[in-house]
């Protein structure tokens, strides 16, 4: 009888998976079809379909803005209240970092490489000085210190109403620690209970935000190439802008599938259930708006642990930014050359660890790289009018590095929840036994 049960369960079990998987299929040629859609619909050049999707693009992009802070800091929460119960969150937390980390030093050693074998010349003084117009002035004063001064929060509501996701994470952490060590009253039990369901309602949110997500791809695909054809977008500096882009593909497409490969993971599986998250990733240019997405994604389709994904995603959210990484390494090595800085193998080894150092400490929101490279030369003395001359190509970069950053996220993600399942499964056990 128990064997027969057994295969029953397998049945319904399998019965479930392969619905699950025409599901996802589904919705991906669905996206595929609504990013082809709105590519046509935007090169049309009708003023009043550009309006419609810049319209609807806005909309979408503050709903995802609107969710995603609130889902950070819960998530840091709930997660880090129950560090006294499971003894599995510093191991999750020492993945994440670790894989962080590896990834991000990776990304700024392609961004190397690919600066070696094409090596960009220096510009001409004169187009130096006519960028430097375009750089903003406040920002050309600000100092790293500044930076890090910034995400010190100094009280609880501004960084909530500004979004400043760094400092909304040190004190969710801050909270979630609280929580996790404060005695064990009815009140603490109360306010768990309470922030438990506000993460409940949060990821009803998400859901209805993700079946709704064609109709945001359409029309930021439409938004994108509506400005490609009115000429916004343009090529400049051509060999910086191979050397970024082109490190970032070769990050995206050759060296996270190997990492999940060498895991053990399909890469190809992978990439095509987190391909929501890297859809809006691409568009919204903004890894910490495309965290509910990349949560529900890794979820639903990637079957990732809840003790996984609530935790790691938020963090890898702040702190894996493996394109902001390469670029910052890469264009302060333009800077520093149109400078005429040495760039011995000293001061590139340095730079490298510099800008990952740098990169983890950076916010995921639109330009956050463009800005905290603008801070780090300005500090040593570069030509920063340069980054006048990226800023009309920085949207493409910026697109790009934004989804790669999300990808490394999905891979972390991926990682650590496959090299910890057989613990979490055990822990979970055990405490349903307890209970």
């Amino acid at each position: 009888m128990s064997k027969q049960n057994s295969e029953v369960r397998k049945a319904a079990d399998d019965a479930v998976r392969t619905s699950q998987n025409s599901d996802t299929k589904k919705r991906f040629i669905l996206w595929t079809g609504a990013l082809v859609v709105g590519a046509v619909l935007g090169a049309l050049g009708n003023g009043t379909l550009d309006e419609f999707f810049n319209f609807i693009a806005t909309v979408f992009t503050r709903l995802f803005q609107f969710i995603a802070v609130p889902t950070i800091a819960l998530a840091i929460i709930t997660t880090l209240s129950a560090l006294g119960a499971k003894k599995n969150t510093g191991r999750i937390f020492a993945h994440a970092l670790s894989y962080t980390l590896l990834t991000s030093t990776l990304a700024a050693a392609v961004g190397l490489i690919m600066y070696l074998v094409i090596a960009p010349e220096s510009l001409p003084t004169e187009i130096v000085g006519k960028g430097a117009a375009d750089v903003p002035e406040k920002l050309g004063t600000l100092s790293y210190y500044d930076h890090i001064l910034s995400v010190i929060p100094n009280n609880i509501l501004q960084p909530f109403l500004s979004g400043n996701v760094l400092s909304v994470l040190i004190i969710a952490a801050a909270a979630g620690l609280g929580l996790a060590f404060m005695p064990r009253t009815e009140n603490r039990e109360i306010l768990l209970k309470g922030i438990h369901g506000l993460q409940e309602l949060l990821f009803t949110l998400i859901r209805a935000l993700v079946w709704a997500l064609p109709v945001g791809i359409l029309a930021y695909s439409a938004q994108l190439s509506a400005q490609i054809e009115a000429g916004v977008i343009v090529g400049a500096l051509g060999k910086y802008t191979a050397v970024v882009i082109g490190g970032n593909l070769i990050q995206f497409f050759a060296v996270l599938p190997i990492l999940l490969f060498l895991r053990g993971l399909n890469p190809v599986k992978v990439f095509r259930q987190m391909s929501p998250a890297l859809a809006v990733a691409l568009f919204t240019k903004s890894s910490a708006a495309t965290l509910p997405v990349t949560l529900a994604s890794a979820e639903k389709n990637l079957k990732v642990n809840p003790a996984v994904s609530r935790f790691v995603l938020p963090i890898c959210t702040t702190i894996n930014m493996n394109g902001c990484a390469a670029f910052i390494f890469v264009t302060s090595l333009f800077l520093m050359q149109n400078a005429g800085f040495e760039l011995s193998s000293g001061t590139l080894i340095s730079w490298l660890f510099i800008s990952v150092l740098a990169a983890v400490g950076n916010a995921g929101v639109p330009m956050g790289c463009f800005f905290l490279t603008l801070s780090l030369m300005s500090s040593v003395g570069a030509p920063i009018g340069i980054m006048g001359l990226i800023l009309p190509i920085y949207t493409i970069i910026d697109m790009i590095e934004t989804a790669e950053n999300v990808w490394s996220d999905s891979v972390v993600c991926a990682i650590t929840d496959h090299e910890l399942s057989e613990d979490l499964r055990a822990e979970d056990t055990f405490v349903a036994s307890v209970s």
